[in-house]
């Protein structure tokens, strides 16, 4: 059903990577509608006793991209632009955290190329193995390698545990609602590419 109203919808009948990165893209899009055009005081919003906050998922999910599709990937170490952002590896909290100190302008900046990064890996990757690929950098504790379809189906429930938490974050900043951007829907901050 991908159309240029709704460019985000995965194929009604695809292949299994098809779907899969079709899922992803619709989660990713529908995740950055929820956060997009808010300035620093609707990305720094809280609800409740949660310290979430849309400009933390922002940079959560852009260092989750880069995880999944550099670190557990090839098994290279995360590198630019996280060491540049002042990446502190000893706290786990770190992305959500020092969302505080940053622009808007640069969140999404962050969330942007991260998932141009990713799409841009994952593509090179289904193409050179197919989802059956083995991963070398993600294993369990018995030596058994993760597949590429594992790292994406790990980044879909991400995606999906996070979409949810976005779509009450927004809502208590400006009534937003939805399942899927509208129709016709384009990012109005950052440069997000559908």
């Amino acid at each position: 059903m991908t159309t240029t109203e709704h460019p985000w919808e995965p194929p009604l009948a695809g292949t299994e990577a098809e779907q899969l990165v079709g899922a992803l893209e619709r989660l990713r899009t529908t995740f950055r509608w929820k956060a997009d055009d808010l300035d620093a005081a609707g990305l720094q919003a809280r609800i409740g006793a949660s310290s979430l906050t849309l400009g933390g998922l922002l940079k959560h999910l852009a260092m989750n991209e880069d995880y999944m599709f550099v670190t557990k990937l090839t098994g290279a170490r995360l590198g630019e632009p996280w060491d540049a952002a002042g990446w502190d590896r000893s706290d786990d909290d770190w992305e959500f955290t020092s969302a505080a100190d940053d622009t808007p302008d640069r969140l999404y900046a962050f969330f942007d190329d991260a998932v141009e990064r990713s799409r841009a890996r994952l593509s090179a990757a289904l193409q050179d193995g197919g989802l059956d690929m083995l991963v070398f950098a993600a294993s369990d504790s018995d030596g058994q390698h993760a597949s590429l379809r594992r790292l994406v189906c790990d980044l879909i429930e991400e995606y999906g545990r996070h979409t949810g938490h976005a779509d009450l974050l927004r809502e208590a900043v400006d009534g937003r609602t939805g399942e899927d951007p509208p129709a016709g829907w384009r990012p109005k901050s950052g440069h997000y590419r559908l």
